[in-house]
C-alpha cells in the first residue's frame, strides 16, 4: 500500500481525459509569438485562453522595465520581505497599488493565489464567521481552510442568501466577513455587489472583493467592479492579481482599515515566501501606468468580449449568464467537452477546457477568455471554427439548410 494509492481515481479520470487526445495538462507551446497567438507542434494556433486581458505581456514598455531592473538589481531577492526581500520596487509597487485602488495602503504577495490564502487565513480566526459564495475561487476556499474561523456558503450571486444567513449568524460573537469576486472566472457572470455591499452595511459585516478578473476590466479607470457600481467604500479589502490584466505574476491586497500594516506580521504566507523579483515589480509598475493612460484597451477588450459572447450565443450555444471577457461554451458533459476540445485544437484554437470538481455546479465547460490584442478578425474567425465544430460533433442541432 503506497502512499500515492489515494490519487488512483484522480488518476484514471486523468488518464480518460489525456487518452481522448490531447493532454490539458501537457500543452506545451514552442514558442508565444504574441498575446493572441502562439506555437504548438509547429503550427500556428489563435489563443483564446490567456487570461491576458489587456495584451500588455508583449508591451515594449513592460518588457524594458523587466530588462532595466534585472540589469539593475538582479534577477530575484532570495529572500522574504522579514528577512533580505524588501527592494526599493516592491515598496515603490505597493504605494501605487493604494493609489490605484483608492486605498491607504497594499501588501504584495508573490502569487494572486497566495494573497487570498494569506489574507483570508489571517484575518479571520476560530471566534469569527467566514461568509463565501458558494462559486468562489480555489485560491479562497484554501485560505478559508488554512484558517480557522467557522465557514458559511450562501447562494452564488444571491443577497438575500447571504443576508438570510448572516441573520442566522446575528447573534454569534465574533467578526463576519464576507468574500465575493467581481468577475467569476469560470462563468464570467459579475457579482451583484450593489446589493452585496447594502447587505454588508445593514448586517455590520467586513466586505473583501476579489478583483482579479475585473480589474484592468470594468470601472471608468479600471480599478474593477466595485468601482463600476459605486461602492468602493463598502469594500474594505480588495484583493487582485497581476497575471491577469497586468500580464505578470504576484498578487496584491490593499485597504483603508486602521491597523492594516500589521497583517505584515501576522501573515504567515506573506512572512515566510520569497518576494516577487524585480523585473516583476517593475513590469507590473508600468502594467498600472499602461492601463490609466490607456482607455482604449480596455474598451477593446470589452468590445471583443461581447463579439465573441454574442457571436456563439447567435449560433445557439449555451453560455454563461452575462456577456464579459471570460465566455464559457456549456457542453452537456465531459465527453463532449474534451472531444470538442480536442477537435478545436487540431482546427487551430486553443481554449481551457474545465471540467469537474473545479466547475460551479459540475458543468462541462469550454473556456475562453478575449484580448484587447485579439483583431474583429480573429473574434469572428473564432466563432466560426467553434460553430463549424459545434455541428460536427454534435454540440449543436444541424444548421438550417441541412434539415
Amino acid at each position: 500500500m503506497s502512499i500515492l494509492d489515494k490519487f488512483r481515481p484522480l488518476r484514471a479520470a486523468y488518464d480518460s481525459v489525456r487518452l481522448a487526445g490531447h493532454d490539458p495538462f501537457a500543452v506545451r507551446f514552442e514558442r508565444v509569438l504574441s498575446p493572441t497567438e502562439g506555437v504548438l507542434q509547429g503550427r500556428t494556433v489563435l489563443l483564446l485562453g490567456t487570461n491576458n486581458y489587456l495584451g500588455l505581456t508583449f508591451d515594449q514598455n513592460c518588457i524594458q522595465a523587466a530588462v532595466d531592473a534585472s540589469l539593475q538589481t538582479g534577477t530575484g531577492t532570495t529572500g522574504s520581505r522579514i528577512a533580505n526581500g524588501t527592494y526599493g520596487g516592491h515598496s515603490k509597487l505597493e504605494a501605487e497599488i493604494a493609489r490605484f485602488t483608492g486605498k491607504r495602503a497594499a501588501m504584495l504577495f508573490t502569487t494572486g493565489y497566495q494573497a487570498n490564502l494569506g489574507i483570508l487565513s489571517t484575518l479571520v480566526d476560530r471566534d469569527d464567521h467566514l461568509i463565501l459564495d458558494a462559486d468562489s475561487h480555489a485560491s479562497i476556499y484554501d485560505g478559508a481552510r488554512l484558517g480557522s474561523a467557522q465557514v458559511t456558503r450562501f447562494r452564488h450571486n444571491d443577497p438575500e442568501d447571504l443576508a438570510r444567513r448572516l441573520r442566522l449568524l446575528n447573534n454569534k460573537p465574533g467578526h463576519k466577513l464576507i468574500v465575493v469576486e467581481g468577475i467569476y472566472s469560470m462563468l464570467g457572470d459579475v457579482a451583484p455587489l450593489r446589493e452585496i455591499a447594502a447587505v454588508k452595511r445593514e448586517m455590520g459585516a467586513t466586505l473583501l472583493v476579489d478583483e482579479a478578473h475585473s480589474l484592468g476590466v470594468l470601472g471608468s479607470r479600471g480599478r474593477g467592479l466595485a468601482e463600476e457600481v459605486g461602492v468602493e467604500a463598502d469594500a474594505d479589502f480588495v484583493v487582485g492579481t497581476f497575471s491577469k490584466s497586468l500580464g505578470a505574476i504576484g498578487g496584491f491586497c490593499s485597504s483603508d482599515l486602521e491597523g492594516f500594516e500589521d497583517l505584515r506580521v501576522a501573515c504567515r504566507p506573506y512572512m515566510f515566501t520569497a518576494s516577487l523579483p524585480p523585473a516583476i515589480t517593475a513590469s507590473v509598475t508600468e502594467a498600472i501606468h499602461q492601463l490609466e493612460t490607456r482607455p482604449e484597451l480596455r474598451a477593446a477588450l470589452n468590445r471583443n468580449g461581447r463579439h465573441l459572447y454574442e457571436g456563439l450565443s447567435a449560433a445557439g450555444f449555451a453560455l454563461g449568464p452575462t456577456p464579459s471577457p471570460i465566455v464559457a461554451v456549456r457542453l452537456p458533459d465531459t465527453a463532449q467537452a474534451v472531444a470538442c476540445w480536442n477537435e478545436l485544437l487540431r482546427e487551430g484554437l486553443y481554449v481551457n477546457l474545465a471540467l469537474p470538481p473545479a466547475t460551479p455546479k459540475g458543468e462541462a465547460l469550454l473556456r475562453m477568455s478575449v484580448s484587447a490584442a485579439h483583431t474583429p478578425e480573429q473574434i469572428q474567425r473564432a466563432i466560426e471554427v467553434v460553430t463549424c465544430v459545434g455541428y460536427r460533433l454534435g454540440a449543436l442541432g444541424l444548421p438550417a439548410a441541412a434539415e
